[in-house]
């Protein structure tokens, strides 16, 4: 009997060494593997965030994220999977924060663009108004013709911001409303200087 006991207890230390190893071994070849889902996951993360316009409204956060997926395919490619994981999980919540961010510059871009839109529209009310009086005093041609030509390009871009605010690209209608509003204002100022009689000078 005391010999079938230690055989017993030998078995099942043996049984139970088998098991350790196998697991051992399961959990070894599961950090082996490279970080697939996650992979996939800040792939998925990028691709949201570029549809969002991320790639502008967040330029930062969202090259980060890209950069940071580079070096997870990089480090699948040297196998290094624990280093892959990091940065395929760096990649998505850069992603992610980009979404998030690109969400609330939008919609401080819109703000801005329509109040911008509102200033582009009076300052062309009121120059044209200038224009009339100047043409009216019969101000020279080379004083009234740039301020007419940069009312017409101001008219021009207010449509095209019009209709990038219509499709959601409130970027490009700030960058047109601001570049047209500064010529026109220069103009304006041009206007009113030239049209500005000189001081008369004090006699001793």
């Amino acid at each position: 009997m005391p010999c079938v006991g230690r055989r017993s207890v030998s078995a099942f230390l043996v049984s139970l060494l088998t098991m350790a190893l196998t697991i051992g071994l399961t959990t070894s070849s599961c950090g082996d593997d490279p970080p697939t889902k996650e992979l996939q996951q800040a792939q998925q993360a990028i691709d949201e965030a570029r549809a969002s316009g991320a790639a502008r409204y967040s330029t930062e956060e969202f090259t980060a994220a890209e950069d940071a997926i580079k070096r997870a395919q990089a480090a699948v490619t040297g196998r290094d999977y624990r280093q892959a994981l990091n940065d395929a999980l760096d990649a998505r919540d850069r992603a992610q924060n980009a979404s998030k961010d690109t969400v609330d510059k939008k919609a401080k871009a819109k703000v801005d663009a329509d109040r911008a839109l509102h200033d582009a529209a009076l300052a062309i009310v009121d120059a044209r108004a200038k224009l009339r009086t100047a043409e009216t005093g019969r101000r020279a041609p080379r004083v009234t013709l740039p301020l007419r030509r940069d009312i017409a390009d101001a008219e021009t871009h207010v449509q095209e911001a019009r209709t990038a605010l219509a499709h959601g690209d409130y970027l490009d209608a700030l960058d047109s409303l601001n570049t047209s509003m500064q010529r026109l204002n220069d103009s304006v100022k041009a206007l009113d200087a030239a049209s500005t009689p000189p001081a008369k000078r004090r006699v001793p």
